[in-house]
């Protein structure tokens, strides 16, 4: 009888590697010390995502939902505050005015008032269903920085001319109602016109109200490399001429009222408009826009509430590290590969444990937070700006994703230098100062912190944006406000390329190095 050799790691296909996935699970909930480590991260991500927000001054007495402001018609919260110099519109009719300037003031660091305007200080004509904040309208203006524009229903925006208006370069607008549908256009000098864009308003009264308007936003201007938003709100001044009426327009004086707050014009002027020598003279301060987290200051993202998440990677990190070290440290590491000497089929086991650990881990963590956290931080008075359901299942599973590709790279880089405190510093290095150096602890300026945000692991965190940001609305844009420049699945990407390259480069040395 001819004897069977025996030949480790002959088991081949998917018996073979199911014995691989096994023995790598034992190893690891046989240490208790993983085990608790896994525990602590996700107390960790709740503990530090409810703590630190568990109270506000928002709602206390009221409704949270106040503190961001009314609702726009697509059911986003919007800014809606300017000044308005208005009569009714019944049925169609349109408004035509030229703008022959458009002057401001803008805050100092100090605080001090000063000549200059917002890139979106704003004014023109206006058609809206109602004085109601966050009521439909369309509107055609001229702006501080962007030209002409055509806005509508906040989150719309549409380019017409470029450049300012001045006396020697005025800006005429027409705004045309037909219906429920209103049509912009914009001249140079009243007889070659250009429409601008059309726009259909869903639920426009028979009668709405038009007129002038003006309004400018929060000024932020960039200081030493760092964007800060400085002193308040801005003010805009808008010089208008032969205003001309078509339509169904009631007669009578012009009626002006300070839209939302803050409105109108500043403190110790005259009035929100005045009239005179046949030109319309408006002054207002706000915006007309959707909503932005970091411009007020009011309210938390749920991405906010998983800061805990930063704790969590840690830990998760130091288990990716001593889940491959302490083989090398013990010496289990010549058993294991002389069991398998197919030596990548390891390194694979290993990471699909450690994934899949990481990630279940991961998701009870996020799941707690971003379902229970949200009703226990409004139940606080902490403002939570609202997602979708789908939104909120792609930061959930994503972060959960977002660490168990993290404890792979550690994996991976703990292959590689086969010492823990060298693996962990490196793991540091790599995965989580980025983190912190772009939304935990946002020290770096704005340039290189995009930039880092784009091709580190920290990419990876954008999975958890849930906020829009918009060309039209002067914000301080950065990770550690919710904005990633990347989009989350695009993040996503980048982070699993590191843990692709990390895993392909230790698969090699695996291979190439003695045990």
């Amino acid at each position: 009888m001819t004897p069977t050799m025996y030949r480790p790691g002959a088991q081949a296909g998917p018996g073979g590697f199911a014995h691989l996935l096994r023995a790598e699970w034992v190893k690891f909930r046989t240490v208790r010390g993983w085990v608790v480590a896994m525990i602590v991260a996700v107390l960790a991500i709740v503990a530090l995502g409810l703590g630190p927000s568990m109270t506000g001054t928002c709602g206390k007495t009221g409704p949270a939902s106040s503190c961001a402001g009314p609702v726009g018609p697509g059911g986003e919260q919007v800014t809606d505050s300017f000044y308005f110099v208005h009569r009714p519109l019944t049925g169609n009719g349109d408004i035509t005015v030229r703008v022959t300037s458009l002057t401001g003031q803008i805050p100092a660091i100090s605080g001090a008032m000063h000549s200059g305007l917002a890139p979106w200080a704003k004014a023109g004509i206006i058609i809206k269903a109602s004085t109601r904040p966050g009521s439909a309208y369309a509107a055609m203006m001229v702006t501080g920085g962007h030209g002409v524009r055509m806005q509508y229903d906040y989150t719309g925006d549409l380019p017409g001319q470029a450049g300012s208006a001045s006396a020697v370069s005025p800006r005429w607008l027409r705004l045309t109602r037909s219906g429920s549908t209103l049509t912009g256009y914009d001249s140079a000098d009243a007889t070659h016109w250009t429409r601008v864009g059309t726009v259909a308003l869903a639920g426009l009264p028979a009668t709405v109200l038009g007129g002038l308007f003006a309004t400018s936003p929060q000024y932020a201007q960039t200081s030493g490399g760092l964007t800060s938003v400085s002193g308040g709100l801005s003010r805009a001044t808008g010089v208008f001429g032969r205003l001309s009426l078509r339509g169904g327009w009631s007669g009578g004086a012009w009626a002006g009222s300070a839209i939302g707050a803050p409105g109108g014009p500043a403190a110790g002027s005259p009035g929100g408009f005045a009239q005179a020598n046949g030109r319309l003279t408006v002054t207002g301060t706000g915006d007309i826009a959707p909503s932005v987290s970091g411009a007020n200051g009011n309210g938390v993202t749920i991405a906010q509430t998983l800061i805990g998440v930063f704790a969590g990677l840690i830990v998760v990190a130091v288990v990716g590290v001593l889940f491959m070290t302490a083989e090398y440290r013990r010496g289990l590491i010549r058993v294991t590969l002389a069991a398998t000497p197919r030596r990548g089929r390891v390194l694979a086991a290993k990471a699909v444990v450690l994934g899949a650990v990481t990630f279940a881990a991961g998701l009870v963590a996020s799941a707690v937070v971003v379902t229970l956290g949200q009703r226990v931080l409004r139940n606080h008075g902490v403002y939570v700006w609202p997602v979708t359901a789908l939104t909120g299942v792609r930061v959930v599973v994503g972060t959960a994703a977002v660490l168990a590709v993290a404890a792979v790279i550690a994996l991976a880089i703990a292959t590689v230098l086969r010492r823990s405190a060298a693996a962990v510093a490196t793991v540091i290095v790599v995965i989580v100062l980025p983190y912190l150096l772009t939304v935990a602890v946002p020290i770096l300026p704005l340039g290189p912190a995009d930039w880092l945000s784009r091709v580190s692991p920290a990419a990876g965190f954008a999975v958890q944006q849930t906020l829009i940001q918009y060309p039209q609305v002067s914000n301080v844009y950065a990770p550690s406000a919710g904005y990633w420049p990347l989009a989350p699945w695009a993040g996503f990407a980048v982070l699993c390329a590191w843990a692709a390259m990390a895993l392909a480069v230790a698969t090699y040395l695996l291979r190439k190095r003695d045990a």
